[in-house]
């Protein structure tokens, strides 16, 4: 598994991309106004389809991360300089549902 955050964002992307999931899916990466980071990674047709994960919440000072899954869609909420932590989080998720270093 890549150790740093996006590195392994991009290995996952990568490994989904098969001609057909990168034209109707992909990762969406916007920034917020109170400022801070929206990421959602699309999970349909991927190895972490149907992979749920409750809204949790970290929060520590000016630094603060949500993330869940509703199994089609892993949503990331964080502030301006945690965008490599909240993507450490999705990596966590990729792990425990076995995807930590393959594919679909």
């Amino acid at each position: 598994m890549p150790r740093d955050p996006l590195s392994f964002l991009t290995a996952w992307y990568t490994g989904q991309c098969d001609g057909d999931w990168e034209h109707e899916y992909g990762i969406r990466i916007e920034t917020l106004d109170n400022p801070g980071w929206s990421v959602e990674l699309d999970l349909e047709e991927t190895g972490l389809h149907g992979a749920t994960l409750d809204r949790t919440e970290i929060a520590e000072g000016d630094s603060w991360i949500q993330s869940w899954s509703d199994g089609s869609v892993f949503h990331l909420r964080c502030g301006p300089a945690d965008l490599g932590a909240a993507v450490e989080r999705f990596r966590d998720f990729a792990a425990l549902h076995g995807q930590e270093g393959r594919t679909s």
